[in-house]
């Protein structure tokens, strides 16, 4: 996994792309985001989404998105990240219908999945952090991909999902991270998406 990384890294870097990296939990809506920017920009979705967790375990690329907002255009690659998470069990995935034996091996692509998405911080310019509005948003895996984002100098958007929700709280997630961007929006249905393309193309 180290060398292929090395060599897409190192072409990205060569080609002098801008590199835009979607990070966040399990299931915080990722490749539902993804899709969204891809949908809206090329026409076509980016990755597959499933209620079962870390579904994306590898990162998943779409090269040369251009994303056009009030007479600016910015040429990127989209890198869907795998789910961040501080403990993957096996046992977790039995109960979404997988053999033992399938469990086990997604348990061991999912971790390889962390590693992964953590190498693609050497060559992200801009990060999404994608937060569970339905959640508590001050837990440790937020934690720990803010501290990383803000250790290696990455600009960094937190992007406060599925407000289309009942139990979500925005407010809650820009109240505990004051000192980050913060946009509320709803990846599945694109309420208030185009703020968040206004916050991307300005950050450049």
């Amino acid at each position: 996994m180290t060398d292929w990384f090395s060599r897409i890294a190192g072409i990205f870097k060569r080609n002098g792309e801008f590199t835009l990296g979607i990070y966040g939990s399990p299931n915080a809506g990722k490749t539902t985001l993804a899709n969204r920017l891809c949908m809206d920009w090329m026409g076509r979705e980016a990755g597959k989404v499933s209620p079962i967790p870390h579904e994306t375990r590898t990162a998943n690329i779409v090269e040369h998105l251009e994303m056009h907002y009030n007479g600016k255009r910015l040429r990127m690659n989209v890198v869907d990240m795998p789910g961040i998470s501080s403990k993957i069990d096996y046992k977790a995935f039995l109960k979404h219908g997988l053999s033992t034996e399938e469990a086990i091996q997604r348990a061991k692509e999912a971790t390889r999945g962390v590693i992964e998405a953590i190498q693609w911080l050497d060559t992200v310019d801009l990060a999404l952090t994608v937060f569970d509005t339905t959640k508590v948003p001050f837990d440790q895996v937020n934690l720990v991909i803010l501290g990383n984002l803000r250790a290696k100098n990455i600009p960094n958007i937190i992007v406060a999902n599925k407000i289309d929700l009942p139990k979500s709280r925005p407010k809650l997630v820009a109240e505990s991270f004051p000192d980050h961007k913060c946009v509320a929006i709803s990846a599945l249905t694109g309420e208030n998406i185009e703020e968040l393309y206004k916050l991307i193309i300005e950050s450049q």
